[in-house]
This record gives C-alpha cells, sequence and structure tokens, in this order.
C-alpha cells in the first residue's frame, strides 16, 4: 500500500506544470540542439520516457510539443535533444532563442510503454532525432553496468545529421548513412536483410523515429521473424503536431 501510495503521489507530481531552468545549450549544428535542465522536485525517470516543454506567448496563446529523455536516470540535470522543424513554432524557439538561465515551462517525466528496465535484452533502433531515447537507455545500460543487454541501430542521411554519433560509435551501434556514408565500413541502409542479423525473439524492440521509417523497420523486423508483440513503437511525423 504504501509503494502504490508513493507511485500514485509520483505520477500525480509528474503531471504538474513547472518551471525548469535551462543549466546548459549545446547547438547540433543547425539542426538540432541539446538542452539540460533543471528540473526543480524532478522525479527520475525511466529510460524512454519524455517530457513535454510548453511555450507562452504574451496573449496568452500557448503551444507545447513532447521531447524524449536523453540522460540516464541517475543524471542531476534532464537532457533534451531538439530537432529543428521547419516553421515550426516550438523547435525554432528552443533552437534559435533559449539560452542558459532562461525558464521553460515542463511536465514529466511521461510514458509507460516505451521503457526498458534494465533487467532484460533490448534492442533499439532509431532513426535521426529518433535516437534520443535510445540514448537515455544505453547511458543507463553502462551505469548499472549491463551494456551487453542493449544492442542498437541507428541512422541518418550523414554523420553530422546523427546526434550523438561519436557515443553512439563508441557504444559498437550499427550506424548506417543513407546519403553520405563517411563513416565505413558500414551500411548504406537499415534494410531487411541488416535487421534480421539483429532479430532476437527474446528481446525487446524500441523502435523510434518517422512514421514511414518505423512501419518500413517494423516489416524488415516481421520479415526476420521478430514477433510483433515484442516491438514497442515511438513514432513522430504524420498525425503528430509539427515542431
Amino acid at each position: 500500500m504504501v509503494t502504490d501510495d508513493l507511485t500514485r503521489a509520483a505520477a500525480a507530481r509528474a503531471t504538474r506544470w513547472r518551471d525548469a531552468r535551462v543549466v546548459d545549450v549545446t547547438h547540433h549544428g543547425d539542426r538540432g540542439v541539446v538542452l539540460r535542465l533543471d528540473v526543480p522536485d524532478r522525479i527520475p525517470h525511466r529510460p524512454g520516457q519524455h517530457y513535454v516543454l510548453r511555450l507562452r506567448a504574451e496573449d496568452g496563446y500557448t503551444a507545447s510539443r513532447s521531447y524524449s529523455v536523453v540522460s540516464a536516470p541517475s543524471e542531476d540535470l534532464v537532457e533534451l535533444y531538439v530537432e529543428r522543424i521547419p516553421d515550426g513554432e516550438v523547435s525554432t524557439f528552443l533552437v534559435d532563442v533559449v539560452e542558459p538561465g532562461d525558464l521553460l515551462e515542463t511536465r514529466g517525466p511521461i510514458g509507460r510503454w516505451f521503457v526498458w528496465d534494465g533487467r532484460s535484452r533490448a534492442l533499439g533502433i532509431g532513426g535521426g532525432s529518433g535516437v534520443a531515447p535510445l540514448v537515455s537507455m544505453l547511458r543507463h545500460a553502462h551505469e548499472i553496468g549491463r551494456p551487453e543487454l542493449l544492442s542498437l541501430a541507428v541512422t541518418a542521411r550523414s554523420a553530422a545529421e546523427l546526434p550523438y554519433v561519436d557515443e553512439l560509435r563508441a557504444a559498437k551501434a550499427l550506424v548506417a548513412l543513407t546519403r553520405v556514408n563517411d563513416l565505413p565500413p558500414g551500411p548504406t541502409r537499415l534494410d531487411a536483410a541488416v535487421l534480421g542479423a539483429l532479430v532476437d525473439p527474446g528481446a525487446t524492440v524500441y523502435l523510434c523515429g518517422s512514421t514511414r521509417f518505423t512501419l518500413a523497420m517494423e516489416t524488415h523486423l516481421a520479415v526476420g521473424g521478430q514477433p510483433a508483440s515484442t516491438i514497442r513503437v515511438e513514432r513522430f511525423g504524420a498525425g503528430v503536431a509539427p515542431g
């Protein structure tokens, strides 16, 4: 009963809006930004969860977007990766305007489906900024001393466009570059043959990226024999509010 009460209390705290202070801003070229936030009364997240950021105009208009947590649960600051969306009303502000010391309205951590417990085998597959929650899983795996439980396969058009590329390569993630393959001898695509070699019916698959990407990956995984019941998907794109 005490545990249930604590769980309910934490969930209630996660749904409340609070002002988080921006501690650090690191730009990823002109494509995105890494934000590190000091969230008051922070609830430790689980790898795969996300935060919602809300912007408020002087006339009272608000716009909010969700961003996966990149940091490990043990880290003091909440790290988020924001990809610039053309004409995006939230992402362009976060990438171009936000500076250390600013306050951002936040709510989280949120999500129960797309989370990894760090105790069982997992395969993470991400496209572009979809690698963000997988990096959180990667950092957690290293902190608990179980990196062998997590395999990663990620893709982008080039190394310059792949967030956290150095960290992913250091962890021996399979990196596929579709336009500029400047990290030989990696593959140019995550196709059926590549994913077929990674299929593990005993693992949970965490698949994150655009709608088109995730649908293609689900097909490749099914052809390779990965049970559909083991695949958890987080999509962005069609049907999701832009930027």
